[in-house]
């Protein structure tokens, strides 16, 4: 059991871990402060009932019906060149920590950008659902050892990358640190909205 549970938590995490835009934004909420917690819990939610949809066999059905990725990868592609494009500017005109309150976001449009950059993204349900619901099934009664493993992965890295980003505040209390992070975000957003347009 120990086995597949570990097999769960390094498979979670080689998935989880990769450079995206869901990452980009809890890195960057967690230089600033602001609204982690609902970030971060909207994250694990949102794994807990893709990867449980996944290991309850949902991947079998999406494997079916292959036609709804293809509209989710252009609403997504979509959504992340606004993101980049917004990250962008932010990176022409950036400001530091000490900025003033009309640049924060509110906690509704934390939580609901969160959920976009998760669920408007057609990787997260090939990974979540497709990915880790097959290999999870590959172990059979065992499988719900390898959801647990997953979601302990995910659980570890969302509050990490959080609450770990404080320790780099002193480091972005400079307006050229952000210019950097928010140009480093345009770019890998941008990029992963092409990718998702064109493929």
């Amino acid at each position: 059991m120990l086995n597949v549970l570990f097999t769960g938590l390094f498979t979670g995490l080689a998935l989880i871990v990769a450079i995206g835009a869901q990452n980009a934004f809890v890195l960057r909420q967690g230089i600033r402060g602001e609204h982690v917690l609902p970030i971060v819990l909207t994250c694990l939610v949102s794994d807990l009932v893709a990867i449980t949809a996944g290991v309850a066999g949902l991947g079998a059905v999406i494997e079916r019906w292959p036609g709804a990725l293809p509209v989710a990868q252009v609403i997504g592609g979509i959504y992340l060149l606004a993101f980049g494009l917004h990250a962008a500017l932010r990176a022409w005109r950036p400001t530091g920590l000490d900025a003033g309150t009309g640049s924060r976001m509110s906690g509704r449009t934390a939580v609901l950008t969160a959920l976009a950059l998760t669920w408007l993204n057609p990787h997260f349900y090939l990974d979540a659902i497709v990915l880790l619901g097959t290999v999870a099934n590959s172990f059979g009664a065992d499988r719900w050892w390898f959801l647990t493993g997953a979601l302990l992965a995910s659980t570890a890295w969302f509050f990490a990358l959080g609450y770990g980003a404080r320790l780099l505040r002193g480091l972005f209390a400079k307006p050229t640190s952000w210019r950097v992070l928010d140009g480093g975000i345009a770019v890998v957003m941008g990029a992963l909205g092409v990718t998702l347009l064109t493929h």
